[in-house]
C-alpha cells in the first residue's frame, strides 16, 4: 500500500496566545465534494479574523489561515478549475486552512490569480477585496466597472487595514465613487490612505461631526472597519437621510446608541461577514465571479497589491504577526511564502 501523503502545516490545538501556533506534520486534506479542488499552496495570508479564532471567538479547523494563491494539483469531477491552474481564494470555515504546503477549497469561490501578480501578492486579495465587494456591491448596490462618477461619499472608518485598504482603491477606481473619506491617526497610517486612493483622510480619534463639516461633505455611505459600538452613533448623527452603514466587525455586546437618529433619516445597516456564505453554502458562485472581477481589475492596474509586509511561513514568523494584527498595529496585509520547508 502506498504510504497516505503528508505536508507541514502550523496548527493549534487549544484557544490563546500566538504561543499556541505550532508546527505539525500531517496528511493531505482530501477532496471531499463534486466541486473541489487540492491546492499546492506558494503563499498564504494572515487576516484579524485568524487571531479572533486563535483566541476562540469562532469554532474552525486546527490548521488557520484563509487566503491562498497556488497550483491546482487534483480536481473533483465537476470542480471548475483543474490541474495546472493558477488559482487564488479566500477559504471556508471549518476546513483546513492555507497555514500550510496544501489545501482544499470548493472551486465555486476560487478566482483566478491575475496575469503578471506574484504569488505573495495575489494572496493579499481575495479576503479582503471579498469583503470589500461584497458591501460595495451585495449591500450598498453599487454596480462595478461603470464610466460615470457616482455622486456618493463614502466614510470608511480605519481605511489603512486590510479590508479599509481594499475598499478605498475598490471604492475609487472599480466602483467609481466621487469622494472616498477615510479614517486614519498615525503619518504612515495617513501616507497609506492617501497611496490607496482616499480623496479625504480625517481622524477617527476625533470627533467625526466638526471634520466632515469642514470638508463640506456629508457620506451616503459609511464602512465600519473597526469598533462598531464606538462609531455607529456617531455615524449616524452625520449620515446623509436614506444612507448606509455596514460593518465587519462583530459586536458581544447589544448596541446602545439612540436610535432616532437612524429612524428619522430612514438609515439601514449592513453586516458584512465574507465567510458566511461559504459557512451557510448559500450562493458560492459570486464569490468566484467577484475574485474573477478582482483579477481583471487588477489586471488592468485599477487595483494595487495590499501588501504591508512580506515573510516566509514559519512558527516565529506566524506568531509575530499574529501579536501585531491581534493588537491592530499592522497596515494592509501581511502575507507569507509557503516553501517546501516549514520551520
Amino acid at each position: 500500500m502506498a504510504p497516505i501523503p503528508q505536508m507541514q502545516a502550523i496548527h493549534f490545538s487549544k484557544p490563546g496566545s500566538p504561543s499556541v501556533l505550532t508546527l505539525t506534520t500531517t496528511h493531505l486534506p482530501s477532496l471531499e465534494s463534486p466541486y473541489d479542488i487540492l491546492v499546492k499552496i506558494h503563499s498564504c495570508a494572515l487576516n484579524p479574523v485568524d487571531t479572533k479564532i486563535r483566541q476562540g471567538a469562532f469554532p474552525s479547523h486546527p490548521i488557520l489561515g484563509f487566503d491562498a494563491s497556488g497550483t491546482v494539483i487534483a480536481s473533483s469531477p465537476q470542480a471548475l478549475y483543474k490541474p495546472g491552474d493558477e488559482v487564488m481564494y479566500a477559504g471556508a470555515l471549518g476546513r483546513s486552512g492555507s497555514n500550510a504546503q496544501y489545501g482544499v477549497v470548493d472551486s465555486r469561490i476560487v478566482g483566478r490569480k491575475p496575469k503578471g501578480w506574484t504569488w505573495e501578492d495575489a494572496a493579499g486579495l481575495p479576503l479582503v477585496g471579498l469583503t470589500a465587494w461584497e458591501m460595495l456591491e451585495g449591500h450598498f448596490g453599487l454596480r462595478p466597472f461603470e464610466g460615470t462618477k457616482k455622486e456618493e461619499t463614502l466614510l470608511i472608518i480605519n481605511g489603512a487595514g486590510g479590508v479599509g485598504s481594499a475598499a478605498t482603491q475598490l471604492a475609487r477606481k472599480v466602483f467609481n465613487i466621487k469622494n472616498v473619506v477615510v479614517t486614519a491617526s498615525r503619518k504612515e497610517t495617513i501616507e497609506w490612505a492617501k497611496k490607496n486612493g482616499a480623496t479625504h483622510v480625517i481622524n477617527h480619534h476625533e470627533e467625526l461631526a466638526p471634520q466632515l463639516e469642514k470638508l463640506g461633505l456629508v457620506p451616503t455611505l459609511a464602512f465600519i472597519c473597526y469598533d462598531t459600538t464606538t462609531y455607529l452613533e456617531p455615524l449616524c448623527k452625520v449620515m446623509s437621510p436614506w444612507g448606509k452603514i455596514g460593518s465587519i466587525v462583530e459586536v458581544t455586546q447589544p448596541l446602545n446608541f439612540h436610535i432616532m437618529d437612524a429612524f428619522s433619516k430612514s438609515l439601514s445597516f449592513h453586516w458584512e461577514f465574507m465567510l458566511s456564505k461559504p459557512a451557510h453554502q448559500f450562493d458560492l458562485e459570486s464569490q468566484g465571479r467577484m475574485l474573477n472581477d478582482l483579477a481583471k481589475a487588477a489586471e488592468e492596474g485599477l487595483v494595487g497589491s495590499l501588501v504591508w509586509r512580506k515573510e516566509v511561513l514559519s512558527v516565529e514568523n506566524l506568531r509575530k504577526y499574529h501579536e501585531i494584527v491581534g493588537e491592530g498595529k499592522g497596515m494592509g496585509k501581511v502575507v507569507f511564502e509557503v516553501r517546501d520547508t516549514i520551520e
